[in-house]
């Protein structure tokens, strides 16, 4: 299995600086307060300090969304959305204690995680301009078919595991009580975004161990090496 960007999306987007884990052994018998609190408290004073809008890493990402054509006030980057809802609510929603702790982590450092369950997903996983015949999964139990030239995650059963990037991901590889062998993604553009792509995973990678274990793969990918292969 292997995990990549398509060389057309490096191409577009050269600023582009990926990190991602591959992580076995994961169960929710776990206690994570204190590590939500924590990365909570950080999202918060960031947000004291002026609106999501503002933030580079937001702001970057809102400049691909309009130069891949789509309003970047309708789709949002998932880092964006999650800091508009923390703002409003002051928490967020509990799904799964690793799911949690990457959401939180996302908000601290503003930028999307994503968190996919390989088990259903199919040979591979790449970042490319969708063709137009694949599958996506919507939470509603909808099957949609993005449009040509979209920017999705897809695999090699022709499955969309994200829309829009990173605005949505499909219900068919979301991380659920029986999951235990995840790939988690993070993406980011600004100018700092390999500095903080890198204290991103380290961040994931330290915690990861301490609560369940050390993740089998770690890496931060490039033009020169857009894949990671694993087993």
């Amino acid at each position: 299995m292997y995990f990549s960007h398509a060389l057309e999306i490096w191409h577009q987007f050269p600023q582009l600086v990926p990190g991602l884990l591959v992580v076995d052994g994961i169960h929710p018998q776990v206690d994570i307060e204190t590590q939500l609190d924590a990365w909570y408290q950080r999202a918060r004073e960031r947000l004291s300090r002026g609106p999501e809008s503002q933030m580079p890493e937001i702001s970057a990402w809102r400049q691909v969304y309009a130069q891949m054509g789509l309003k970047p006030t309708k789709y949002r980057s998932a880092a964006e959305a999650l800091l508009r809802r923390f703002r409003r609510e002051d928490e967020l929603p509990r799904l799964h204690p690793l799911v949690d702790f990457c959401n939180a982590v996302s908000l601290a450092f503003a930028l999307p995680v994503a968190v996919f369950d390989l088990v259903k997903v199919e040979g591979y996983l790449e970042v490319r301009y969708a063709k137009g015949t694949e599958e996506y999964l919507a939470f509603s139990g909808e099957t949609e078919t993005p449009q040509p030239g979209e920017v999705i995650f897809a695999d090699a059963a022709n499955h969309a595991h994200a829309r829009r990037w990173t605005f949505r991901q499909s219900r068919r590889s979301t991380v659920g009580p029986k999951t235990t062998h995840m790939l988690i993604i993070s993406e980011a553009l600004h100018r700092s975004a390999a500095t903080d792509i890198q204290a991103l995973i380290d961040v994931l990678a330290k915690e990861i161990t301490a609560l369940w274990s050390p993740p089998r793969y770690q890496a931060i990918l490039t033009a020169e090496v857009p894949r990671l292969e694993f087993e």
